[in-house]
């Protein structure tokens, strides 16, 4: 982009040659004027397509404008988008005109052309916006006022928000330009054992994604009657299982009376009660000597 800087960051002057009149010298500071003024970065159609559009509606737009495609995997490109956007969304703020809005936005790209191409350091670029400003702001000399675009009031606050946005955070953006960035990828390689697909609607757990007690507990599809008839007959052999559903057929109580099957049941209670009634004795004995040992010590005490 050319705005009329030297590499030095200085405005040239307009010179005049010896002996031409008042009306060429007008002439040819106009002409400088138009120079610095240029809106190079965005013409007048895109401000006014932009100022019609909400957040959102700015930020789409001007990523047209840029030209910027991969703003989802280039931080660059994500920074730039969003240094022009905050200021066009404080210019909004400002209520400029079109003109005052295209004059600011090409000053914003001017001053990262500069230290993008330029190299230009902080000192020279607040000198190079000191003089631009003198060029487009308010000027005491009353054959100039034609050529003001900014007043007093709006030159100092693009000044003001300058130095917030890009002079206070120079050096992240000389490092933006600068700096190269390589690309580490760290990574490990893992043989996994791939589980083989069983019968269920639900595949086996891997061994390290779950623990079996955790997926048979709440995700292995409960066991009906038929998967395990099923799962019994691939255990056992055919002539097994044909034998087991003949015997299944017949009543296991045959040849047994009335008497012995309440024998039998007499005999199971009270195995069972004189269990259960031992543990309680253990149990009871067992309080009754913490008791004793406490009235021991209760009475040394």
């Amino acid at each position: 982009m050319s705005v009329g800087t030297t590499p030095g960051g200085t405005t040239p002057a307009a010179t005049t040659p010896a002996g031409t009149t008042p009306e060429s010298e007008r002439d040819a500071e106009f002409q400088e004027h138009e120079k610095i003024l240029s809106p190079d970065f965005l013409s007048l159609a895109q401000i006014t397509e932009m100022l019609a559009e909400d957040v959102d509606g700015v930020q789409q737009k001007l990523k047209k404008f840029l030209n910027f495609k991969n703003l989802h995997t280039c931080l660059k490109e994500a920074i730039l988008l969003d240094y022009y956007v905050s200021g066009f969304l404080w210019a909004r703020g400002m209520d400029f005109s079109v003109i005052q809005y295209s004059k600011f936005m090409t000053l914003l790209d001017m001053l990262l052309h500069n230290l993008r191409t330029l190299h230009m350091s902080l000192e020279d670029s607040i000198k190079w916006l000191g003089e631009v400003m003198a060029e487009i702001g308010p000027s005491h000399s009353q054959k100039n006022e034609e050529w003001n675009v900014f007043n007093i009031k709006q030159a100092n606050a693009v000044i003001d928000y300058l130095k917030i946005s890009l002079f206070q955070h120079y050096k992240l953006y000389e490092f933006l330009f600068y700096s190269t960035r390589e690309e580490i990828v760290i990574g490990t390689e893992q043989v996994l054992e791939v589980v083989k697909p069983s019968g269920g609607l639900f595949p086996d757990p891997l061994e390290e994604g779950i623990s079996s007690d955790i997926y048979s507990t709440f995700i292995e599809p409960p066991l009906t009657l038929d998967t395990e008839m099923k799962g019994l007959d691939q255990e056992q052999g055919p002539e097994e299982s044909q034998s087991e559903a003949n015997t299944s057929n017949v009543d296991p109580l045959v040849g047994f009376t009335t008497k012995d099957i309440k024998a039998v049941l007499g005999q199971v209670t009270d195995d069972i009660l004189i269990g259960i009634q031992t543990k309680i004795n253990e149990k009871l004995q067992i309080q009754e000597e913490a008791f004793n040992a406490r009235i021991e010590k209760l009475k040394k005490a």
